[in-house]
This record gives structure tokens, sequence and C-alpha cells, in this order.
């Protein structure tokens, strides 16, 4: 048994999530719901060390023994890639490991409303999309993404933890850095690309304050900057963001916030009706 292996097995089910950690076997995630691999064994502490171990980037074992925990991507040959978590628990490595589609979806594979795409024709300005965890946020980027890649000449930088999709250059040149890999932290990554000539830039994940304010600094400068945030609804992504400043800066950023914000896309992933699987 390898993780390759597995990870076939998982894809043939038709899992989104592949989960191992000690005491079980492994264990899928399929249409929203966990459930255990058939025909496998419960692992231990030294199997799924020997699982991941080879797949380790040698920089991600060492940032594993020096955080507990580590994001990076995974190609699995012939198959697909995937974006994997390893982490610690209770002293054993224990992981997660999400399929990443190799096709990106239109908005109308996705169900989206074709009114998106009125932001793909922007020049400047902030767009969020936002949403639970695995309610597709990542998917939808990329449509949008590709959309200006078919459509536009232009430069798009995307800054993400890891690389989940890959952007062929087609009518714009796309540049793509991983967090951890190619550059240290969003911000500093963020901080660089204003220095790289970029049209549109993707920011995986606005996690602190120092990226949001870049990223509000970039969009109101003549750049598309497109970014996600982890709220449930609209309300709440424009109350995030406001509340990731010390209150004297809370005036100021509403106003720069109103004047660059371009749309806010919220979802989330629901059951479907007419078939086995979830929607957007």
């Amino acid at each position: 048994m390898d993780i390759d292996s597995l990870l076939r097995a998982s894809v043939s089910e038709g899992a989104s999530d592949l989960h191992l950690t000690v005491g079980l076997p492994p264990v899928l995630r399929v249409n929203g719901d966990l459930l255990p691999m058939a025909n496998t064994p419960v692992l231990s502490g030294d199997m799924i060390q020997a699982l991941l171990l080879p797949i380790l980037p040698e920089i991600m074992k060492q940032r594993l023994e020096q955080r507990g925990e580590v994001d990076f991507s995974h190609s699995a040959r012939g198959l697909a890639r995937f974006r994997v978590n390893i982490f610690r628990q209770r002293g054993t490595l224990a992981c997660v490991m999400r399929l990443i589609p190799t096709e990106i979806k239109t908005l109308d594979d996705l169900g989206l409303p074709p009114v998106l795409r009125a932001f793909t024709e922007k020049t400047r300005g902030l767009v969020l999309v936002t949403g639970p965890t695995g309610s597709g946020k990542s998917t939808s980027l990329a449509a949008l993404i590709d959309i200006i890649n078919n459509e536009r000449r232009t430069h798009i930088i995307t800054l993400e933890d890891p690389i989940e999709f890959l952007h062929r250059h087609k009518r714009s040149v796309v540049n793509q850095r991983e967090i951890g890999l190619d550059s240290r932290s969003f911000a500093d990554a963020l901080r660089s690309a204003l220095r790289e000539d970029p049209d549109v830039i993707l920011v995986g994940e606005m996690r602190d304050l120092e990226t949001v304010s870049i990223a509000i600094s970039a969009a109101e400068t003549g750049h598309l900057v497109f970014a996600t945030l982890h709220t449930n609804d609209t309300v709440q992504s424009v109350d995030r963001v406001i509340d990731m400043f010390p209150p004297h800066q809370q005036q100021q950023i509403r106003v720069q916030f109103a004047a660059t914000i371009v749309g806010i896309v919220s979802q989330q992933l629901v059951p479907r009706v007419d078939r086995p699987g979830r929607a957007v």
C-alpha cells in the first residue's frame, strides 16, 4: 500500500478528501459524508509515516518539525493533483489530502450566475469570494481567472498556499507563487507582486491585517485583486475586514474599502436534489 494507490482508490470512489489518522483505516469524504475505505487496514503511526514521508519535500520536512503542520501540493502521476495538509496529533502524524480537479470549470459548469463575469471585465478594485472551508472558493476563483486568461492580455499573479489549479499561459501571462516555497508569506508575496507589473492579483487567503491592508491598497492603485475570506455571508465579510484593523484606523479603512470593493461572492455547497453530490 502506497499513497498514490490510496489516492487512486479515493478518486474512483468519487471522494473529495482522503483522511489518514492513527487507529482508523483510510477515511474518504464522499458527498459530504466520511466513510471508511473498504479492504484497508487500520493505520498505525509507522504506517502513516511510511505513506507520507516519500511525498514530503525536504523543505516541508523541516517546517513540519518546526511548526507541527505543513501545507503543500502533490501530483499523483497520471491521476490528479492534491492539496496536502500534514499535521501532528497526539504525537503522531495525520493527514488530509484534497483532490484538485485537473480541469478548470466554467461558471456555467459550476452553476454560478452569469453576473459574476462582469467582475472579470474590471481593471481595478477588490473582489472577495467568501464561504466556509470546503465551499468551493478556489474552484470559483479559478473559473474567474480563467475567463481573464482566455479573453484579456494581462499579467496575472496568483499567490496561493499551496497552488491548486494550474493556469497555462493563454492570452495572459500567468505567474503562480506558492507561499512557503516561492515566498515567505502572503504579505511578502503581495508586496513583491506590486513591483512585478501586475494587472490582476489573486490572493489565496487574506489571513492578517498586513495582507488585507496591502490588498486594499493594490486595488486602490489600479489593480484588479481577487481574494478569499472564511466567512459565511457578505455582511460578515465586511465586518471581518474592518475588524482586523485597530479602532483608530477603522473609519479610514471603511472609506477605502467602500471605494475599492467591486463585489462579494458568498457561497456554500449544498446537497443536490437531482442526483448524488453537492452543488454551489
